[in-house]
């Protein structure tokens, strides 16, 4: 039986589906991964992939069919999509790294081990960012927007604990809204 023949129609609906109109010589985002961008990156890419129905690549949950599959053409050939929409969307230096890697879910994991680490360093520089922040001549939603791209980043690199009980979960995050609105406060003009 020839290979065609045992081919199985994909949806559109499945992560196999690959859109006519898919470019592999794309930068799924921008700006491309560099040393000092990494939180923000993922984010940009895994939303990006979301919307290709491409998650599964990274996440681990698209694992490789056998070589017998009628389903490992079309696997490869969306994995082999993916592992170049991420070679275009980080660095020259890096991508040097990654060239050679064939698997798109093995790149990611690449990256995220070298770049999650918070950075002690970017933390305290984004912490005395916040602190330092006034609205002098900016209108309060400038001022507004500058300080909760902070946090965010923050946020990035120090998330809540997880926890069962929902009271100390809600205590947190009560906090944590405290902490923004006194310091939103402080940096207002009178």
């Amino acid at each position: 039986m020839a290979k065609e023949e045992k081919s199985e129609k994909i949806s559109n609906d499945s992560y196999l589906y690959m859109h006519p109109g898919e470019n592999p010589a794309i930068a799924l985002v921008s700006p491309v991964l560099d040393s000092n961008n990494y939180h923000s990156w993922s984010r940009s890419v895994l939303t990006a992939l979301s919307t290709k129905n491409k998650l599964q690549f990274v996440n681990g949950a698209a694992t490789e069919p056998n070589s017998d599959s009628p389903l490992r053409d079309a696997w490869m050939r969306c994995n082999n999509m993916v592992v170049s929409w991420l070679v275009h969307s980080v660095s020259p230096q890096i991508r040097q790294s990654i060239l050679w890697m064939e698997n798109a879910e093995a790149i990611w994991s690449d990256l995220k081990s070298r770049f999650f680490q918070g950075d002690l360093l970017r933390i305290s520089d984004l912490q005395s960012e916040a602190t330092q922040l006034k609205q002098g001549d900016q209108t309060v939603s400038e001022y507004f927007t500058k300080l909760r791209i902070i946090w965010d980043e923050l946020e990035s690199f120090r998330p809540d604990p997880m926890c069962s009980c929902k009271k100390v979960s809600e205590l947190i995050a009560q906090r944590k809204l405290e902490d923004y609105a006194m310091q939103f406060l402080r940096g207002l003009n009178d």
